[in-house]
């Protein structure tokens, strides 16, 4: 058992990256089983379409970026804690696993109606989200915001960094990695103070 999920695990970690780097479209099974090092027909034994490799990296992705939100907004947290837990949170899973931002890009330019379904089809209810932030501001502890501008500030805030990152080294940082690893360090606690002090009054 577990000889099956270590090669099953190579499988989906070598899959994400063909899947990054070709897209849905352009990657060959060949190429995934290559990379995992294991021949074409261990993989079919695994997965006997691309598509279904595709379906399970897919939700794989999308489960770890609405576990980080489920559980920031069922902890009951208050809003100021909300926000320092999901923004340190985001960031922290897109450095463990910083595939995820151009996954998701690939996969909106492809089929945006594949993203909008997976979201639909998770448990998080996005009404308890709007109610803390209009909670918030009904308590005059923030300035009024429609929800879906402050969480899609929030997103971009905390994604941008990783979609651009070879323009933020090779220009802001005149290609030192080592200086990207300290801004991305560093980069929870400037968009916290940023929202912070946008939003509280």
């Amino acid at each position: 058992m577990v000889k099956k999920q270590n090669t099953e695990d190579k499988i989906v970690e070598a899959a994400k990256k063909v899947f990054i780097q070709k897209g849905m479209d352009g990657a060959r099974m060949q190429q995934i089983a290559d990379e995992a090092g294991i021949n074409k027909a261990l993989l079919h034994y695994y997965f006997r379409t691309k598509n279904k490799l595709f379906e399970k990296i897919f939700s794989l992705v999308f489960r770890d970026i609405f576990e980080v939100l489920e559980m920031a907004v069922m902890k009951e947290l208050s809003f100021e804690q909300f926000l320092e837990q999901f923004i340190t949170e985001y960031i922290a899973l897109l450095k463990r696993k910083p595939y995820i931002p151009q996954f998701v890009i690939h996969e909106i330019n492809r089929k945006p109606q594949r993203i909008v379904d997976q979201m639909k089809n998770t448990k998080f209810d996005k009404q308890q989200l709007f109610a803390l932030i209009e909670q918030a501001a009904e308590d005059k502890r923030i300035r009024p915001i429609p929800p879906v501008h402050l969480i899609t500030n929030i997103l971009s805030l905390c994604l941008f960094p990783f979609v651009a990152k070879p323009i933020i080294t090779g220009f802001a940082l005149d290609g030192d990695k080592e200086k990207y690893k300290t801004y991305i360090d560093e980069r929870p606690e400037q968009v916290i103070t940023f929202v912070k002090q946008a939003l509280f009054l």
